[in-house]
């Protein structure tokens, strides 16, 4: 069964001194796997774990990724980094000196105190057994969003069936067109010799005939375009990450379509194939969110 690779999933767990951590993760469709972590309690060690959970787990898609904890007090204190903080005041007296004399301190206290590494993170405040809990959770929301394009691949199924099962259908109504095709080309033809007043030779007559139907024949692209119909909807049936095998198989169909719409020469098969290419639009666009 496919999945679509749109999804939602959130996570908690309660960690040391009743601190709540919450993990949200979405994914919508990508051509890859594109993650987008937000989350100022990440050390940089664990972020590189953090997108291996995220890419084993998910595959692909666009990721973004956020994590946050929620402390007992009920707001997260933030505590400056005095030795930092004092380095860029030393740094800017410097630069400044003789040349910003109306700057006064308080405008130079409030400017840093707007740079984010100011403050120290709360990362350190995280024990080890910590860690392990948010690993759980991590995997918890990840497995919460594989649930969810589950279900939305299931209804993701449906649509693109549906859209199959239409072009199936319109194929059906060009053999019911191409029977009439044959003798409709001989009529025109012999309309044209009556009107030039010309006796036709009926056994060249018939040999063109058969010629120009062969340049004309469909057939060919008729029984493809049910082999690649049926092949997608074995492949939407049986494959879990079918998603890229399904765009090569909708490019197949169209190949087949628009050869059929140029081969076939009559204005109500045209007509017919425009519908089937706005039926594979729809295939295609919908492909594109599968997993």
């Amino acid at each position: 069964m496919i999945k679509s690779m749109t999804g939602y999933g959130k996570a908690e767990a309660l960690l040391a001194h009743h601190n709540k951590v919450t993990v949200e993760i979405k994914t919508l469709n990508g051509k890859s796997i594109d993650i987008s972590i937000k989350g100022s309690i990440i050390p940089k060690q664990k972020e590189l774990q953090i997108r291996r959970l995220l890419s084993d787990g998910l595959i692909r898609g666009s990721v973004d990724f956020s994590i946050a904890i929620e402390h007992k007090n009920g707001s997260e204190a933030k505590k400056i980094n005095s030795e930092l903080f004092m380095s860029y005041y030393k740094q800017i007296q410097e630069l400044g000196r003789g040349k910003f004399k109306d700057v006064e301190d308080g405008q130079i206290i409030n400017s840093l105190l707007r740079l984010p590494d100011i403050y120290e993170s709360k990362s350190s405040e995280i024990t080890e057994s910590d860690w392990k809990k948010i690993d759980k959770t991590i995997a918890l929301a990840i497995k919460k969003v594989n649930d969810y394009r589950l279900t939305e691949g299931k209804a993701l199924a449906k649509d693109i069936k549906g859209s199959v099962s239409n072009i199936l259908k319109l194929r059906q109504q060009v053999k019911k067109e191409d029977i009439k095709r044959v003798p409709a080309i001989k009529e025109r033809i012999l309309a044209k010799l009556d009107s030039l007043g010309a006796k036709a030779d009926m056994n060249r007559l018939e040999q063109e005939i058969i010629y120009y139907v062969e340049k004309l024949d469909i057939n060919e692209e008729m029984v493809r375009l049910g082999q690649h119909c049926d092949y997608f909807i074995q492949t939407l049936e049986e494959e879990e990450l079918a998603g890229k095998k399904l765009g090569f198989i909708v490019q197949e169909m169209g190949r087949e379509i628009n050869t059929l719409g140029s081969k076939a020469n009559n204005a109500a098969i045209q007509k017919i194939v425009v519908k089937m290419k706005d039926e594979l639009d729809k295939i295609r666009e919908q492909s594109l969110n599968v997993l």
